[in-house]
């Protein structure tokens, strides 16, 4: 039997309902599921400070520019040993980035080692002087630097750019040239576990030198970086 007290029973629960429905609407972030907002951040936050999902608006983005006049010599000697310490570029990454290196010489010619856990696919690589599995990449490549600013640098600022060590790794060699000079729109590694870290340390290399971005390459760095928002820039 439908009583007055059922009624007003009904009538509550209903309006209680109502009311939730219009809290959810209205809560910042309410929408897609973990999307980021204009702000950099996910679910309506803005991102904290410090990590490379806020430092990604911090990049300039425009058009890529024409690739007219890059030459690989347009960045200085190959390798050149920019820090004094007798030793070039290559051979420096390769002795921070081994293990069981050996040397042809002392201290700088690196004649093998072991590439443990490469970064781009997670796999063990051995290196061999002469017939080397490894290179040394330019995780911002120089053809795409060319094309978003580097193309105006002086000689100096160029040759410091293509010797900074925030700026390479050593990786698996027939991946890296997969890559060729891809950026984040049109290349991430294979090894699915180092997205959050190749994609921050490109935000550095790219803030540090005010290398710009294109409107896709941000937003595939923010698609990436929406699984690892907490991931802090090298």
């Amino acid at each position: 039997m439908f009583t007055e007290r059922t009624f007003r029973s009904a009538l509550t629960a209903s309006a209680l309902a109502a009311a939730a429905l219009v809290a959810t609407a209205c809560t910042p972030g309410a929408g897609p599921a973990g999307g980021p907002d204009s702000a950099g951040g996910a679910g309506g936050r803005p991102a904290a400070r410090g990590t490379a999902l806020a430092a990604v608006d911090t990049l300039t983005v425009k058009g890529r520019a024409p690739k007219t006049g890059y030459e690989r010599e347009k960045f200085g000697a190959a390798w050149a040993d920019v820090d004094g310490n007798g030793c070039g570029t290559r051979d420096d990454i390769l002795k921070r980035d081994l293990n069981g290196v050996r040397f042809t010489d002392g201290h700088c010619k690196v004649a093998s080692g072991t590439l443990t856990d490469d970064p781009y696919t997670g796999t063990t690589v051995r290196y061999q002087r002469g017939r080397s599995k490894v290179d040394i990449d330019h995780v911002v490549a120089l053809s795409d630097a060319w094309q978003k600013g580097a193309g105006t640098w002086d000689a100096e600022t160029r040759r410091r750019f293509a010797n900074d060590p925030l700026n390479l790794l050593a990786v698996d060699a027939s991946t890296n040239r997969r890559k060729s000079d891809g950026d984040a729109a049109t290349w991430l590694p294979p090894n699915k576990a180092y997205r959050c870290t190749y994609v921050a340390r490109q935000i550095a290399v790219k803030k540090k030198y005010r290398v710009w971005v294109t409107g896709g390459e941000r937003d595939a760095m923010k698609r990436v970086l929406a699984a690892c928002p907490q991931q802090k820039l090298p």
